[in-house]
Order: C-alpha cells, then structure tokens, then sequence
C-alpha cells in the first residue's frame, strides 16, 4: 500500500466512476459486510477537511447498514477485471446476497476504519460520516425529479470525512 494525497489521482476517479463505477462498502453493527457499486459521488473539502461525497437510496440495505455504523471505504477498480463484480454489486441486494462471497472479493481489513476494503482493487479511500441529509424533493430541478425520482426513493448524501487515501501497488 501506498500512502497519497487525497486529490492526487482525481481525474482518475472521476473517470472511473463515470465509466465503470466503484464499490462502497460497509460494515453493519452486527458485522455484516455489504458492498454496492456507486456512479455517483465526489471528493471535496467541507468543514476544513477532505471529504468523499457519495449517495445512497433510503431504500438501500447499505443505507441502514450506514446508519448503524457511520464509516464507509470507496474501492476503485483500475482497469476491467472487476466489471463483473460491479456488475453484480450493482444489481443484487446486500439484503439476499453475500456479494463478497458471490464475487470471490477479499475483504481487507481497514487502516482507519472498522470497515473492509476490496483488495482487488487499485484505490481506497477510508471515511467516516461526518454529515448526512435526505434530499429534499422540492429543492430538486424538476427534470432531475423526473428523471431519477418518479418513485419518490430519495437518494442520501453522505458526507465522509477522508481519513485515508492509498492505492494498492
């Protein structure tokens, strides 16, 4: 593992998850690990410190599993070996699946947070909630409403401060 500055690899994350998606992974009170394949989300600086923005539906077992336990690692694939993984992830439920076993994907231990990363992949990025908030339907442009919402299942924004950054060499 090697240690990186958070924005040090920025348009590579941003290409990748716009193309092929990244796993959030999380750890529930009771242990249970989960992990999700995201689109959506972003790396910023709040409240004097890096932050890793991502979304979940309220609908989503990841979302009560981030409840439980407000820490959460972004794994980032780093050329296609995963996109079946991806694949699965995006499309099955924690709730059902055992999507580490189903994808034969390691669960490596954390450095900062009681929470696993996948091994498999090249970029990890460890956080702890610091924020969260349920979209508000009304703020929303109504063809974003339109498009991504006729269900009224509101994605939450999670806010996690970045406690650690490094990619696997």
């Amino acid at each position: 593992m090697k240690q990186i500055d958070y924005t040090q690899l920025h348009p590579e994350l941003f290409g990748k998850m716009t193309r092929q998606g990244a796993f959030l992974t999380t750890k529930g009170a009771c242990g249970r690990l989960n992990t999700m394949t995201i689109g959506w989300g972003s790396v910023g600086y709040y409240w004097r410190r890096p932050v890793f923005t991502c979304v979940v539906r309220q609908s989503r077992f990841t979302d009560r599993q981030l409840k439980e336990n407000p820490v959460f690692t972004v794994s980032v694939p780093k050329d296609g070996s995963l996109d079946k993984a991806l694949a699965f992830c995006g499309s099955k439920s924690g709730r059902d699946e055992d999507k580490f076993t189903a994808c034969q994907l390691t669960a490596q231990p954390g450095q900062k947070v009681d929470c696993p990363v996948i091994g498999e992949a090249w970029l990890h990025f460890e956080c702890r909630v610091v924020a969260r908030t349920l979209l508000d339907e009304d703020a929303l442009a109504p063809e974003i409403m339109e498009g991504f919402y006729k269900d009224h299942d509101m994605h939450v924004a999670y806010y996690g401060e970045i406690l650690a950054c490094y990619v696997n060499e």
